[in-house]
């Protein structure tokens, strides 16, 4: 009786302290587009633990990009984007955000990552991951993060991008909408050697 007594204790203090389990970035990937072929490093200063990378990651990535997006190592195997996902203690910017119904996630998202500045590439492959999580729910308190990811998970790229745009969003189920204040979303230009990164965690 003791030992249930002190585990019911255990979790009432952390309901009462706010305690929650780590949260997950989900499939950030990360394209490169330089003028020219061009031999790129890309390291990932992370704040947690990485739980998969693809392709392997060590000290670093180190591939051949292509103009058009395409990647290669130096065992001659080619990928579309660096791909990474890892755990964090990280606490996501829900100050601003938007309020979206289950059922119109698609049209809000296909409407809004292209005003953020994602191609149509890039826009449909960051859609089919994440829809089939999203559009069931009643409502998503959707928030894209800047300063709360970026600090988080630090890139590092050797040429050093003319243009980088960091998409990371964050996003909690809700039952019941809620009023809040929405951002403004600054317009993005490629120029020069382009780096786009997409990723999401949802928030419990």
């Amino acid at each position: 009786m003791k030992k249930m007594f002190l585990l019911i204790c255990i979790v009432f203090v952390m309901v009462l302290t706010g305690c929650q389990e780590e949260v997950c970035d989900e499939k950030p990937v990360i394209y490169l587009y330089p003028e020219q072929e061009t031999e790129v490093k890309v390291q990932l200063d992370y704040d947690g633990s990485l739980v998969c990378t693809y392709p392997e990651y060590e000290d670093g990535w180190s591939v051949i990009a292509q103009p058009d997006g395409t990647l290669r190592d130096e065992s001659g195997k080619t990928y579309s984007y660096l791909f990474w996902e890892g755990n964090t203690d990280a606490t996501y910017d829900f100050s601003k955000g938007f309020v979206v119904k289950g059922s119109e996630t698609a049209e809000f998202l296909e409407e809004k990552l292209a005003e953020i500045g994602l191609n149509e590439k890039e826009k449909n492959e960051f859609i089919v991951y994440w829809l089939p999580r999203m559009q069931d729910n009643s409502y998503n308190l959707i928030a894209f993060q800047a300063k709360a990811y970026t600090d988080v998970a630090k890139l590092h790229i050797t040429p050093e991008p003319d243009s980088i745009l960091r998409v990371f969003m964050a996003y909690k189920e809700l039952e019941k909408p809620i009023e809040i204040e929405e951002p403004a979303m600054a317009p993005f230009e490629r120029k020069g050697f382009t780096v786009i990164e997409w990723g999401g965690a949802e928030v419990k």
